[in-house]
């Protein structure tokens, strides 16, 4: 029998009784004194910083064949995308050992939003393969880096997890494409770039080991040679997208000396040709703080067979071009996350009332927005940066990313978790309730800490290697010097203020890397140098937008940085008056006119 609701016994005409009625009023407006977060929001629409910076890095004609691409997916993500991301998360990936007939044929059982996410994030906008093949979203040839960093960051707003094995699967088909043989790439590399769900094979990578987590030289998986290919034998013990068709890893080739150098770069398919299952286990999965709805887990390889790619004695080398790229799309993830914390902490700010007004109204408050505006501005910023000089293919290029990757992931990272946070307190006690956004925000935010290097790595990376070892930092201020020189609506003393951060940041940071007992600044030298390079794209972009009638308010972002992210003396508040118009100017959704950001910069 159907159950029936006491409002369906009613013929449909029927008055609601007073108390009733007033009962359900006063409920409404109880509820109306919770502030609403951002969902069934257009993610695109409300961007205006994205889609100026599209307006300035990519091409005209791309950029108009994007744009309705890009609205499509920014109202998924306030829509369908939101809605599916919520219910993976609710709902994370199972393992099953064995099949029914007690086989060791384990398989990992997916909610069925985390499969349609796929199929929006694979199959119809082909996030993982704009870069590497034509015709994606309709668009004749391969698309530039910073495309396909565009949405990744949008999606990003709405999903983190299923973004690892996208950017995973577009990684390793370079890597394929690169370094595999002529019968490796003609087996796999159309089907890892396909958007055809029942033909695409996803790719994971498997490096970490207990041995060794950051010293990925100290792996100890073995690969003994048998014919054209090789066995495995050992574990794996982080292994993202652990039941991906394919994975590329690091392994010790038989007789290979210790250390990174002996290590070789092999691709595992986890189907064998004959249709046979390859001879590895998941022996469980991973039960994580944060992108619950992607499969981690770790790997038992009982003689697997797995196909070399490139020399043997150069496979870390290899390896770490994956991880590089790996780096841009923890940037990008950073950037998006970042944008939907603040949308949130806007939202809630305005909507929410203390002490009879808004609470955006209070200047505590407005100036803790703006702290957390500020970094989201940077890392679009960095990220427009990288993803355009990525796609460049030149030395001075090369130079540039050697020292932005790992910088640019050190920082922004780490600039994500003090966003989330603090949009987490911009809601106040509804953040820290699972019914809303934050928590999740929070949880996902602290692994970009861990994958693709830690914090200490990035920044030893950064500046032992990329400023001591290879000079990086010399095409990076050829870079950002040209920048300065193509603005010229840059007022004179912020040209010079930019010009004299960079020039101490770089000297800080050469400081530091030619001496090995000054390791324990790396980090503070790492900061120094993202917070003066984004000050310099903060403000060349504003100029520029500024010049052809646009919003010119990230010229006063780049001021802000100046005054607070780069460890300046602090003036004393009576000198700090322009800061108040500065944030009414950046906390209002109306563009600023660029006579309107002169006269703030003084």
């Amino acid at each position: 029998m159907n159950q029936i609701r006491p409002d369906d016994a009613r013929p449909a005409d029927a008055a609601i009784p007073a108390p009733l009625a007033a009962s359900r009023a006063a409920s409404a407006a109880r509820a109306a004194h919770v502030a609403p977060d951002c969902r069934s929001e257009d993610a695109f629409a409300r961007d205006a910083s994205l889609r100026a910076l599209l307006g300035l890095h990519l091409p005209a004609d791309l950029h108009a064949h994007l744009l309705p691409h890009l609205a499509a997916l920014g109202a998924l993500v306030g829509g369908a995308l939101g809605d599916l991301a919520d219910q993976a998360e609710r709902h994370p990936p199972v393992l099953h050992p064995r099949d029914r007939f007690g086989r060791d044929e384990e398989w990992v059982e997916y909610h069925p939003a985390y499969r349609r996410m796929e199929e929006i994030a694979f199959a119809r906008f082909g996030l993982h393969a704009m870069t590497g093949r034509a015709g994606v979203l309709g668009w004749p040839t391969t698309m530039p880096p910073i495309a396909k960093y565009a949405f990744h960051y949008m999606f990003a707003q709405a999903e983190f997890g299923l973004l690892c094995p996208v950017n995973l699967t577009d990684s390793s088909a370079m890597l394929v494409e690169r370094y595999g043989s002529a019968e490796i790439r003609a087996r796999y590399l159309a089907r890892m770039r396909s958007q055809d769900m029942d033909q695409l094979l996803r790719c994971a990578q498997f490096m970490t080991e207990k041995a060794g987590g950051s010293d990925v030289g100290a792996a100890e998986l073995r690969a003994v040679p048998e014919g054209g290919h090789f066995r495995l034998y050992g574990e794996k013990w982080f292994c993202s997208s652990v039941d991906a068709e394919l994975a590329v890893l690091l392994a010790r080739p038989a007789g290979a000396p210790a250390g990174g150098r002996g290590l070789g770069l092999f691709l595992l398919p986890r189907t064998l040709p004959d249709g046979s299952r390859n001879a590895y286990r998941i022996v469980r999965l991973k039960d994580k703080l944060g992108s619950r709805s992607m499969a981690s887990g770790e790997i038992l390889f009982e003689g697997a067979i797995a196909y070399p790619l490139g020399a043997l004695d150069r496979g870390l080398k290899q390896m770490l071009e994956m991880v590089n790229s790996s780096r841009i799309s923890h940037l990008t993830r950073a950037a998006g996350m970042m944008r939907r914390c603040l949308n949130e902490a806007m939202i809630a700010a305005r909507h929410r009332n203390a002490f009879g007004r808004a609470v955006i109204d209070h200047p505590l408050m407005r100036r803790q927005l703006l702290k957390l505006m500020l970094p989201t501005e940077q890392a679009l910023s960095a990220l427009f940066h990288a993803g355009t000089i990525s796609g460049r293919d030149d030395p001075a290029a090369r130079a540039v990313l050697r020292l932005l990757t790992p910088l640019y992931k050190y920082r922004a990272c780490r600039d994500n978790v003090t966003v989330a946070t603090g949009a987490m307190e911009a809601r106040g006690g509804n953040g820290y309730i699972e019914d809303w956004p934050n928590a999740r925000l929070v949880r996902d935010a602290h692994l970009g800490l861990i994958w693709e290097g830690t914090s200490n790595i990035n920044a030893l990376d950064a500046i032992q290697r990329a400023v001591g070892k290879a000079g990086a930092q010399r095409a990076l201020a050829d870079d950002l010097h040209a920048r300065l020189a193509a603005a010229p609506a840059l007022p004179g003393p912020l040209r010079g203020a930019l010009a004299h951060a960079l020039a101490r940041a770089i000297g800080f940071a050469e400081q530091v890397a030619a001496d090995p007992a000054q390791e324990m600044f790396c980090r503070e030298a790492a900061n120094a140098l993202y917070q003066a390079i984004t000050a310099i794209l903060l403000a060349c972009e504003g100029a520029r937008l500024g010049a052809a009638g646009g919003d010119a308010r990230r010229l006063i972002l780049a001021r802000l940085v100046l005054a607070h992210r780069l460890d300046a003396p602090l003036p004393p508040p009576a000198a700090r008056g322009w800061e108040a118009e500065a944030a009414d100017l950046l906390l209002d959704d109306a563009p600023v006119r660029l006579d309107r950001a002169m006269a703030v910069l003084g």
